[in-house]
C-alpha cells in the first residue's frame, strides 16, 4: 500500500466562513483557522481540506471564482496562507486546498473578456452556442440549481453554458489554452506549499462538443443524492453535459503537475448517484490519474443498515478493485448526518456515536466535516436568514445548505459561541449547538468529541485500520454488522450494531482476541461470544494477518 499520508489518513473538511472569525467582521477567515490549528491537532487528523478561499463575488460562496491566484479579502491574504500552511506542517498537518475548475465567477476577468465577441483571445475559453432557429437554447441542458443550463448573453447574442448558477460560467475544456491555464494554477499552489487538492465536480470537466440532447432518465432511476426530488434535474440522464471520456486525459495531466511534487495527493468529487463507482475506477485507475475520489453512497438521505454497508462496499470493490476509496458521512453541501441518518431524539447520540465508529473502522481514507465530532444536528435557518442560492430558490420544499454550514461553537457561554465578535455573523449561530461548545466537551470523558479523538487515535495507532484489507463477516443478527480489517502483523474485528437491542456474535474458538477500548461503548467479551449494546460498536485484535 505505500507509505503515504493519505493512504488510510483522516482529512478534516473546514468551511472557512464558518470556522472561526479573528477580526470581527462576522465571517470566518485564514487567521481564525491558524488560530484553531492546536485544536485540529488534538483532534488526531491527518490534512485539513479548507473549502474556497480564493477571491470571488460569493454568489456561491467561493465556488464561483474571478482569481486562481490570490486570497479573497474576506478570507485575507496570500501571506496568511503561506503563514496557515507553515503553522499547519510544523504540528505534521497536511493542507488540502478545494480547487473549483470546472466553471468560473462571470466577473473573472477571463469570462469579461470571452463575452466581448468572438475574435479577441478568449473567445473560445467558454461553452458559447447560437440559439435554436425558435430563439431558445441550444439543447436541453440542465442547471444542477435549477432551470436550464444555458443563460443568453446579450453581448455576443450567444447563450453561455452554466451547469450551475447563472453567474458560474463553464469553462471550455476542449480548448488547449484552457487546460495550461489550470494546469499552471495547480503548479502554483503546490510551488506555495499545499499539499493536495479536493476537486470539485471532477466529472463536469468536459461537454459534449456536439451538444447533444440528454435522454429522458426513467422515473423508477431518477436518484435525489446529487439534486432534491423537487429539483427536475433528475429527470434527464446526463451523459452529455458531464462524465465525458475526454476527461481522462486531462486528468492525466493534472497528476503529472502533482507528481513534481513530493507525496501530493488529490481527492475529486464525483458529482453521479448512478454512475459513480464506474467513474471512481476509471479516475483513478492506476498511478497516472487520481489518487482517489469520493461517491456519495453515505452521503445520501438513506438510513444505513449491515445489507447496505455491504452491498455498498461490494459494489465499490467489484466495480472498482483497484481504486482507493475515500468515505464520508458529511460535508457543506448535505444535511448533516447527525440528523440525516439517526433516528429519534432518544437514540440519535447513540447512533452518531455508532456511525462514527463506523466510519472510521473503513478502508480507504476518511473525510470528517467540522462539527461532526462535537456531535452538531442539521440547523434550522429562517428563510430570512438564508444566504444559500440554491434554497432560497426551492423554499420551503428544500431548504438549501446553510442548516449545515452554521458557524462553529467553541464557547457556549461567549457570543456567538466564541465564533466571533461581529454584531451579526454571516449565517446565525445554531441555539441548539450552543451546549456542544468545545469548552464544554473538551475535558469531559463521555462527550462526543472525546469519543471522536479516542476513534481517531485508535485509527492511527492501528495499521489494520489504517491501510488494512476489508473482509466482512456473516452473522445470524440481521442489525450486526461485523468484518475484518487485516494488515501483515495485526488483525482487528470490528463490530457495529446498528440497532436499539444488543446482539450477539460468536467468535471463532481457535482465535484469542483482546479487546480495544475507544469511544463511549459497552460490551461483554466472552470466550465463545460478544454481546454489543443497541447503537453500539467494539473491536477486538489479533496479531497476524
Amino acid at each position: 500500500m505505500g507509505d503515504s499520508w493519505w493512504r488510510g489518513g483522516v482529512i478534516y473538511q473546514v468551511y472557512p466562513r464558518s470556522f472561526q472569525d479573528s477580526n470581527g467582521d462576522g465571517c470566518g477567515d485564514l487567521n481564525g483557522i491558524t488560530s484553531r490549528l492546536d485544536y485540529i491537532a488534538e483532534l488526531g487528523v491527518d490534512a485539513i481540506w479548507i473549502s474556497p478561499f480564493l477571491k470571488s463575488p460569493m454568489k456561491d460562496f467561493g465556488y464561483d471564482v474571478m482569481d486562481y491566484r490570490d486570497v479573497d479579502g474576506i478570507f485575507g491574504t496570500l501571506d496568511d496562507f503561506d503563514k496557515l500552511i507553515a503553522q499547519a506542517h510544523e504540528r505534521d498537518i497536511k493542507v488540502m486546498m478545494d480547487l473549483v475548475i470546472s466553471h468560473t465567477s462571470d466577473q473573472h476577468p477571463w469570462f469579461i473578456e470571452s463575452r466581448r465577441g468572438s475574435g479577441n483571445p478568449k473567445s473560445d475559453w467558454y461553452v458559447w452556442a447560437d440559439a435554436s432557429p425558435d430563439g431558445t437554447p441550444p439543447n436541453n441542458w440542465l442547471s444542477v440549481f435549477g432551470g436550464p443550463a444555458w443563460q443568453w448573453d446579450t453581448t455576443r447574442c450567444q447563450y453561455y453554458l452554466h451547469n450551475f448558477l447563472t453567474s458560474q460560467p463553464d469553462l471550455n475544456f476542449h480548448n488547449s489554452e484552457v487546460q495550461r491555464e489550470i494546469l499552471s494554477i495547480a503548479d502554483f499552489w503546490m510551488r506555495r506549499g499545499v499539499d493536495g487538492f479536493r476537486l470539485d465536480t471532477i466529472n463536469f470537466y468536459f461537454h459534449d462538443h456536439l451538444l447533444r440532447d440528454n435522454p429522458i432518465m426513467p422515473p423508477e432511476q431518477r436518484n435525489s443524492n446529487i439534486a432534491p426530488a423537487v429539483n427536475p434535474y433528475n429527470h434527464q440522464d446526463h451523459v452529455y453535459d458531464r462524465n465525458r471520456p475526454e476527461n481522462l486525459k486531462f486528468l492525466e495531466a493534472l497528476r503529472a503537475v502533482m507528481d513534481k511534487y513530493e507525496d501530493r495527493a488529490a481527492v475529486g468529487e464525483v458529482g453521479d448517484a448512478i454512475r459513480g463507482l464506474d467513474l471512481i475506477a476509471e479516475y483513478t485507475q492506476g498511478d497516472n490519474r487520481m489518487h482517489m475520489c469520493y461517491a456519495f453512497d453515505l452521503l445520501g438521505p438513506k438510513k444505513l443498515n449491515p445489507a447496505r454497508v455491504r452491498q455498498m462496499m461490494s459494489n465499490f470493490y467489484s466495480t472498482a478493485p483497484d481504486s482507493w476509496p475515500c468515505w464520508a458521512l458529511s460535508n457543506h453541501d448535505v444535511m448533516r448526518h447527525a440528523t440525516r441518518l439517526t433516528g429519534d431524539d432518544a437514540t440519535a447520540d447513540s447512533e452518531a456515536r455508532m456511525l462514527a465508529g463506523l466510519l472510521l473502522s473503513l478502508d480507504g481514507s476518511i473525510c470528517l466535516y467540522q462539527g461532526e465530532e462535537l456531535g452538531f444536528e442539521e440547523a434550522n435557518v429562517p428563510f430570512e436568514a438564508l444566504q444559500d442560492p440554491y434554497g432560497i430558490a426551492f423554499w420551503p420544499e428544500f431548504k438549501g445548505r446553510d442548516g449545515c454550514r452554521t458557524p462553529m461553537v467553541w464557547d457556549g457561554a461567549a457570543p456567538h459561541g466564541g465564533f466571533s465578535e461581529a454584531p451579526q455573523t454571516w449565517l446565525p449561530v445554531c441555539e441548539e449547538h450552543l451546549p456542544k461548545a468545545v469548552s464544554s466537551q473538551t475535558d469531559r470523558a463521555d462527550s462526543m468529541l472525546v469519543h471522536y479523538r479516542e476513534l481517531l487515535a485508535m485509527r492511527k495507532s492501528n495499521p489494520a485500520l489504517r491501510n488494512g484489507r476489508i473482509e466482512f463477516l456473516e452473522t445470524t443478527e440481521d442489525d450486526l454488522l461485523v468484518f475484518l480489517r487485516r494488515s501483515e502483523s495485526q488483525t482487528i474485528l470490528c463490530l457495529f450494531n446498528m440497532g436499539g437491542e444488543a446482539a450477539r456474535f460468536n467468535l471463532p474458538v481457535d482465535k484469542k482476541w483482546r479487546p480495544i477500548k475507544a469511544g463511549h461503548f459497552t460490551a461483554d467479551w466472552q470466550d465463545a461470544y460478544v454481546e454489543v449494546c443497541g447503537f453500539g460498536a467494539a473491536w477486538a485484535e489479533r496479531e497476524g494477518g
